[in-house]
């Protein structure tokens, strides 16, 4: 049977700043991010099966989106955890805004990275991610592909 892609899209609204950037992206900024998870597989071909025609019910892409990106991310400011933009994040969080830490600089390309990880762990074993696409802006985006790792 065929292998088909399955692409749901997300919103979700973060702030950032890249410490040691020379622009304005230096300063803390938000964007309204669009996420697009591509998964592939084969259909279910059972017309027992109540997933019957499915490669993964939209309702169960988005459980997982929702559960490791879009909920964690969402209107929070993301810093990396070894600049000095630890002690704003921390000046933030002890006055009840959502922060997170990361390892890496926030920029699309890393997060997408860090996105990927995050989905493919929690798919079941006959659906693959087959690639994201992460709209900083309406006219920039970084993508990952399962095929260039």
């Amino acid at each position: 049977m065929s292998r088909i892609r399955v692409t749901k899209s997300f919103g979700f609204e973060t702030g950032h700043a890249l410490y040691g950037y020379d622009g304005l992206c230096k300063n803390v900024h938000g964007h309204s991010y669009k996420l697009f998870v591509t998964v592939v597989g084969t259909p279910i071909d059972d017309a027992n099966h109540v997933k019957n025609g499915m490669v993964i019910d939209f309702k169960d892409l988005k459980k997982i989106v929702k559960s490791e990106i879009v909920e964690v991310f969402d209107h929070a400011t993301v810093f990396n955890q070894n600049t000095p933009h630890v002690d704003l994040a921390n000046t933030l969080s002890e006055n009840g805004h959502k922060v997170l830490l990361v390892d890496y600089q926030p920029t699309s390309e890393k997060m997408v990275i860090d996105f990927a990880h995050r989905i493919k762990n929690r798919l079941p074993e006959h659906i693959t991610l087959h690639s994201l696409r992460l709209h900083e802006t309406a006219t920039a985006y970084a993508e990952w592909f399962a095929s260039d790792q």
